[in-house]
C-alpha cells in the first residue's frame, strides 16, 4: 500500500477545518497553555524553509499538550504594517494594503499545508482596522497617562498633581504642565534621515541601509516619543523572574545599561555674566582628580554657545561631518580607538581642585547616552586614553594598581586613589562614596542612578502605519480624538513619498488631515504609528479576538496570561521584547492585566541556513553560484561543481536570503515530500537552538522514516491483541518515556530519533505488531506528524481525531532492565558484548568467560592472570 501523502494530508486539513478541532475558549475548570509564535511580516517572496522551524516547534507543543489535558491557545497572525508594502507601492502604484492581502493569502496557504493546529478562528492583522482601532486605545491610554515616580506606577493623566503656582499661571500652563509628563509626548529629537528614501530610520535600521549605499544624516525632527525610561528600574527587576535565554537576558539588562554613580557640574572658566554649567554623570566620581578635560557631543545645544570666535569654523565643519554619520558608525570607530575632534576654545573649571580644563567635542561622545558631556579621564579610561594621546592632552595617575606606565596604557580598574587630594589612600569604593558626600556636601554634584535605555522614538513620516489619533490645534495644543471616533483610517492618496524635507505622506491628504468634530477642530498628526505598535500587543488581542468593545476582555486576560511559551528568533532578542514589556507594564498599572510580565517562557529557534557555492579567483575574490547552477560530481560525493564548466566549487553555508539565491521554498518540499516530511525534518535537524544547513538528503531520509511507519500500520498484516512481547513491552514504555522527557525540554530531534529505534525494533520474527502498541506509539508520532498520525488511528477503527486523546503514560515497572550489555575485553582488547542478568556477581562473570566457547580462541588456553571486573560495564581478561 503506497504512502499517498498528499490526498492523506488534504484530507485532515479539511477535516480539522470543518471539525474545528483546534478552537480554543475560556473554560476556568481547565489548566490553560498559551503557546505563541512571534508572527511574521507577509512578504511578497512568501515562506521559505527557515521559518517553519519555530512555527513547527509551538505546533508539536500545542498538540503535546492537548493531548495531556490542557485547553491550548494557540494563534497566528500577521504583522502587516510596515516600509516593505509602502516600498513596492512606490514602486508599481498597488495600493499597500492590496498587496498586503495578496501576501497574507500567500503565508496563510502555506502555513495551512504544513498542517499546524492554529485556531484560525483567531487571526489578526495589524493593518485591519477592527485591530489598529485597539492600537490606537492603547496608545491613548498611554498618552492620557504619566507615570508617579513615587508610586512607581503610571496613573492617568487627570491624577497629575498641579502646583499651585502652574494653577495661577493659567491653563495653557497647566496643559504645557501636563503635556511634558504624560507618557507619550513630542520632542524635537535627532533622527537617522535617509534623504534618498525620504524616511527615518532607527538605529538598528542604518547599517543596513548604508550597505545598500543610501545616504543617512542626523538631523533635529519633531517626533513623538515614549517615555519607556520612566520604566528602566522595573523592566530590568522584573527579567529576575523570567524563563528566558540567558544571552537574551543579558542583552535586556545591556540596553537598559544601569549606572550608578554622580552627576557633577563643572561650570565655565573666564565666562563673565554668563552662568552656564556643564552636567556630567560619571560612573567613576573618585577619579574626578584625574579629569584633564571634557568632550561634548557634537550635538550637544551648548556647543555653538562656548565655541570662541577663533575656533567657531572648524567646530561647526566638525559638526556638520558628525551629522552625516549614525550613532552605531560613531560606536564602532570609537570602539576600534580612531578617534576625532575638535577644541571649542573654551575652558571648564574642575569642581574638585578648581584647574581649568580644555572643552572639546568629538562623535564618540552621543547626546543620547547621559548627558552627552563627559569628563574626561584619560589615565583611566580606554576612550579618553586613546583620544588625549592623539591630540597630546595631560594624563594623569589617580588610582594606583597598573603594571604599565600611565602614558602607555589607562588603569581602568579599582585601586587605591593617588594624587587625589581628601581621597588619598582610599579603596575605590571608598573613595566614591567620600567624593559623593563631599560634592554633595558642596552643592557640586549629587548620587545618581542612570541608564542607557533612551526614550523610544515614535513616529514614522511614512504612509502605511497607524494614523495617530492626535489633532493639532490653531493654538499648538494637542488633543486626542474621542474613542467613539477610533479607528482613525488611513485616506486614500497617490503619492506615498513623503516630501524632501521630511513632511510625511499624509501631509499631501489635505481633506482628510482637517478635524473639526465632537473633541474641537484643527489639523491631524501626519507621522503614523512605527511597525513596533502593532507587535506589541498582538499576544493580547489573540486572547479575545471578535471583541468590538474593548481590546481583550478581563475575563479573557485573567485566564490565559501570561504566554506560557514565545519561540522566535533571536534577532528580535531586545527591541520587540522590552517594547511589548513596557506596554504591558503600563496596561498593567491602568489595571486592564494582571500579569506584570507577557512572556513567561521564551525561547529562541536557530537559524536555518543555505547552501551556496563559491569559487576562489586568482585575485582572492569569489564567485558564488546558485544550488540550480552545481552539480555533485559523483553520486554519494561531497564535491561539487559548475554543470557549464566543471570548475570545482565549494560549499559554503549562509543565512537563508532572495539575495544569495539559496532560499529553498517549503511549497516545493512540500510536493515532493509531504508536509509531516517537512515537519519532522525540520525538527530533525539538531538541537531547536541551534542553526543548521537544509540538506536535502536529510528530507529523503524522513521521508523513509515515514514510509516505514505507514507500512508498519498498513502492511504488517493482522496485529497482535495486547501491547506483545515483554521485549516489546519494554520497548514501548522506553519509547514513550523518552519521548515525553524529551518533549518536555523542547528535545525534539532526539524525540524523533527515539521514535526510529522503535519502528525498527518493534516487529521482530515471530513477534508481530501488537495492536494496543501501535495506538500508543501513533500519539506519540501525532505532534510531529499528524497527518499520517490521524490515518493511521481512523485505520484502527476511530471515529474521531486523535488530537485530544490522553498522551500515552509510561509504567516505570517496564523501564527497567532485566539485562545489561557486558563488554568483554582479553588481553586489553574487546572481543565481546554479552547481554548478562543485573546484578551479576564477578565470580559468575570470571565463569561465564571462561566457558564461553566464542571467547575460547582468543584465550589461547592460557590461564588469566587476574580478571578485572567494573560490575554493571565490562570485564577486563589479563593474561
Amino acid at each position: 500500500m503506497t504512502y499517498e501523502f498528499r490526498a492523506i494530508e488534504a484530507r485532515w486539513q479539511r477535516y480539522w477545518d470543518e471539525h474545528r478541532t483546534f478552537a480554543a475558549d475560556v473554560d476556568p475548570e481547565r489548566p490553560k497553555y498559551y503557546v505563541l509564535d512571534m508572527f511574521p511580516y507577509p512578504s511578497g517572496d512568501g515562506l521559505h524553509v527557515g521559518h517553519p522551524e519555530g512555527y513547527t516547534a509551538t505546533d508539536i507543543v500545542a498538540r503535546y499538550k492537548r493531548m495531556r489535558g490542557f485547553n491550548v491557545l494557540h494563534p497566528m497572525g500577521w504583522d502587516a504594517f510596515g516600509l516593505p508594502a509602502e516600498r513596492y507601492a512606490m514602486k508599481t502604484g498597488t495600493h499597500p494594503a492590496k498587496r498586503t492581502a495578496e501576501c497574507i493569502v500567500n503565508f496563510k496557504r502555506q502555513l495551512k499545508t504544513l498542517g499546524f493546529s492554529y485556531d484560525w478562528e483567531r487571526e489578526v492583522d495589524t493593518t485591519d482596522p477592527r485591530y489598529f482601532k485597539w492600537t490606537q486605545w492603547i496608545f491613548l491610554q498611554i498618552y492620557n497617562s504619566f507615570y508617579d515616580a513615587e508610586a512607581g506606577r503610571a496613573r492617568p493623566i487627570a491624577e497629575l498633581p498641579i502646583p499651585a503656582e502652574v494653577s495661577a499661571a493659567g491653563e495653557a500652563a497647566v496643559t504645557a504642565y501636563r503635556d511634558a509628563r504624560r507618557l507619550a509626548y513630542l520632542h524635537d529629537a535627532p533622527v537617522n534621515w535617509c534623504p534618498e528614501l525620504r524616511i527615518v530610520l532607527a538605529n538598528e535600521e542604518v547599517a543596513e541601509h548604508v550597505e545598500q549605499g543610501y545616504t543617512v544624516v542626523r538631523r533635529a525632527m519633531r517626533q513623538w516619543m515614549m517615555r519607556i525610561t520612566a520604566y528602566a528600574e522595573r523592566l530590568l527587576a522584573d527579567l529576575d523572574g523570567l524563563d528566558w535565554p540567558t544571552s537574551v537576558l543579558e542583552m535586556q539588562r545591556n540596553w537598559i545599561g544601569r549606572s550608578e554613580g554622580a552627576e557633577v557640574d563643572f561650570k565655565l572658566a573666564d565666562r563673565t555674566g554668563l552662568e552656564v554649567k556643564l552636567t556630567v554623570f560619571t560612573t567613576r566620581p573618585d577619579t574626578l582628580f584625574g579629569a584633564t578635560y571634557m568632550v561634548l557631543a557634537p550635538e550637544h545645544p551648548l556647543v555653538d554657545e562656548i565655541a570662541t570666535p577663533e575656533r567657531r569654523e572648524a567646530v561647526l565643519a566638525y559638526v556638520a561631518r558628525a551629522a552625516t554619520r549614525s550613532e552605531r558608525e560613531r560606536q564602532a570607530e570609537a570602539a576600534e580607538g580612531n578617534k576625532t575632534g575638535e577644541f571649542t576654545g573654551a575652558f571648564a573649571i574642575n569642581p574638585v581642585n578648581g584647574q581649568r580644563i580644555p572643552i572639546w567635542i568629538s562623535d564618540y561622545v552621543l547626546m543620547g547616552y547621559g548627558t552627552g558631556a563627559i569628563m574626561a579621564v584619560p589615565g583611566h579610561d580606554e576612550r579618553d586614553h586613546a583620544f588625549a594621546t592623539t591630540f597630546k592632552l595631560p594624563i594623569v595617575e589617580v588610582v594606583s594598581g597598573g603594571d604599565k606606565p600611565i602614558a602607555e596604557a589607562p588603569y581602568v580598574g579599582d585601586g587605591v586613589a593617588v594624587n587625589s587630594g581628601l581621597l588619598d589612600g582610599l579603596a575605590t569604593p571608598e573613595a566614591k562614596r567620600t567624593i559623593i558626600a563631599w560634592l554633595e556636601e558642596h552643592g557640586l554634584g549629587t548620587r545618581r542612578v542612570t541608564y542607557k535605555l533612551r526614550d523610544w522614538l515614535f513616529s514614522r513620516q511614512r504612509y502605511w502605519g497607524e494614523p495617530f489619533p492626535l489633532v493639532h490645534a490653531a493654538d499648538g495644543a494637542v488633543f486626542p480624538v474621542t474613542d467613539a471616533e477610533l479607528p482613525v483610517t488611513l485616506p486614500a492618496i497617490d503619492d506615498y513619498q513623503p516630501s524632501e524635507s521630511g513632511e510625511p505622506p499624509l501631509a499631501k491628504a489635505e481633506a482628510w488631515r482637517q478635524y473639526d468634530g465632537p473633541a474641537g477642530q484643527g489639523l491631524r498628526e501626519v507621522n503614523t504609528m512605527p511597525q513596533w505598535a502593532g507587535s506589541c500587543w498582538y499576544y493580547l488581542r489573540f486572547m479575545d479576538p471578535h471583541n468590538d468593545a474593548a481590546p481583550f476582555s478581563k475575563r479573557a486576560a485573567d485566564y490565559w496570561l501570561p504566554v506560557d511559551l514565545y519561540i522566535g528568533g533571536a534577532e528580535h532578542a531586545v527591541l520587540h521584547l522590552l517594547y511589548s514589556r513596557f506596554w504591558h507594564k503600563v496596561l498593567f498599572d491602568l489595571g486592564h492585566v494582571g500579569s506584570r510580565e507577557p512572556f513567561q517562557k521564551l525561547v529562541n529557534q536557530g537559524m536555518v541556513l543555505g547552501a551556496t557555492y563559491v569559487q576562489k579567483l586568482a585575485d582572492g575574490r569569489f564567485n558564488s553560484f546558485t544550488p540550480s547552477e552545481v552539480e555533485l560530481v559523483a553520486a554519494g560525493s561531497d564535491q561539487w561543481r559548475v554543470k557549464t564548466t566543471g570548475e570545482p566549487v565549494a560549499i559554503q553555508w549562509d543565512k537563508m536570503s532572495k539575495s544569495r539565491g539559496n532560499v529553498v521554498n517549503p511549497d516545493d518540499v512540500i510536493r515532493q515530500y509531504g508536509a509531516d516530511t517537512m515537519r519532522l525534518y525540520e525538527m530533525f535537524m539538531g538541537p531547536l537552538e541551534h542553526s543548521a544547513p537544509w540538506q536535502t538528503d536529510g528530507v529523503a531520509g524522513c521521508f523513509r522514516f515515514l514510509q516505514r511507519v505507514h507500512r508498519l500500520a498498513f502492511e504488517s498484516g493482522e496485529t497482535a491483541p495486547g501491547e506483545g512481547t515483554d521485549r516489546q513491552r519494554r520497548l514501548l514504555h522506553k519509547t514513550i518515556a523518552a519521548v515525553t522527557e524529551r518533549v518536555d525540554r523542547l528535545a525534539f530531534n532526539t524525540a524523533i530519533s527515539a521514535m526510529m529505534v522503535y519502528v525498527r525494533d518493534i516487529v521482530q520474527p515471530d513477534e508481530p505488531l501488537p495492536r494496543d502498541s501501535l495506538e500508543q506509539f501513533v500519539l506519540l508520532l501525532a505532534p510531529f506528524a499528524p497527518h499520517l498520525a490521524e490515518e493511521i488511528w481512523q485505520s484502527l477503527g476511530h471515529t474521531r481525531s486523535l488530537a485530544h486523546e490522553p498522551w500515552p503514560a509510561a509504567d516505570d515497572a517496564w523501564l527497567t532492565e532485566d539485562t545489561f550489555p557486558l563488554v568483554v575485553q582479553i588481553g586489553g582488547k574487546r572481543r565481546a558484548e554479552l547481554q548478562v542478568a543485573v546484578g551479576i556477581s564477578e565470580a559468575e562473570v570470571v565463569k561465564l568467560v571462561m566457558n564461553s566457547s566464542e571467547l575460547a580462541r582468543y584465550l589461547e588456553g592460557k590461564t588469566p592472570r587476574r580478571v578485572v571486573y567494573v560490575p554493571g560495564k565490562l570485564v577486563n581478561v589479563v593474561l
